[in-house]
């Protein structure tokens, strides 16, 4: 978790000090809040408008779903989150010590994508012998963004998780993720990588440094 949150400060060559405080952030952090997640997994369809998850109401319109659940007659649902009181404790900091503050959200960033990959390993443990493709959210690629509510009405997030989406289309609590992941019975070679897919692509502080954060 501290190198992803280096390169979520585009620091992936820190110095030890650096690493030091990252480390120390990353660990008072996890003894504190852990990932929440939830997911649900349905049977795909095609459809006129994209790919059908069928009984959930909810079509992944687009290139980017057609491409990344072409071998797959499955797809998790998934939204995770570290909930409101990482929120709080990043509000603090920024009050006090906007230094710290960035690092703390760095460490956020890391930590919720571990609770991704957590509930990852999970699905993939449900599903023995077959293949995930890679997870992707809306806003990757033509995925389109508005999709972050219907995710969450499916899964019932705001009940189980408090994950809401704001009128804007972003998540709350901040440091929350939601994604598609197909299963396959043979490797799904499409990737979803990289800055041409990430939603923060066009105001990517990384990016603008002429630096990526590895994924």
């Amino acid at each position: 978790m501290i190198e992803e949150a280096l390169r979520y400060l585009g620091a992936a060559g820190a110095p030890e000090a650096l690493r030091r405080q990252v480390a120390g952030e990353a660990e008072a952090l996890s003894a504190q809040i852990r990932p929440r997640y939830v997911y649900r997994v349905y049977g795909l369809e095609l459809r006129s408008g994209g790919v059908g998850l069928v009984g959930a109401g909810v079509v992944l319109r687009g290139d980017t779903a057609a491409r990344m659940l072409e071998t797959c007659g499955q797809a998790a649902l998934l939204a995770c989150t570290l909930g409101a009181r990482f929120d709080l404790t990043l509000n603090a900091a920024q009050v006090r010590d906007m230094a710290r503050a960035v690092i703390l959200d760095a460490v956020g960033s890391a930590l919720v994508e571990r609770g991704c990959d957590e509930a990852e390993a999970e699905l993939s443990a449900r599903f023995p012998g077959r293949y995930l493709t890679d997870r992707f959210s809306p806003g990757y690629g033509d995925l389109p963004l508005d999709l972050q509510g219907d995710i969450c009405a499916v899964l019932d997030a705001s009940r189980r998780l408090g994950l809401t989406v704001t009128e804007s289309l972003l998540l709350n609590p901040v440091k929350s993720v939601t994604a598609v992941i197909g299963v396959s019975d043979r490797p799904q070679m499409a990737r979803v990588r990289g800055c041409d897919y990430c939603q923060m692509r066009e105001r990517c502080p990384l990016r603008k440094g002429g630096k990526h954060c590895g994924n």
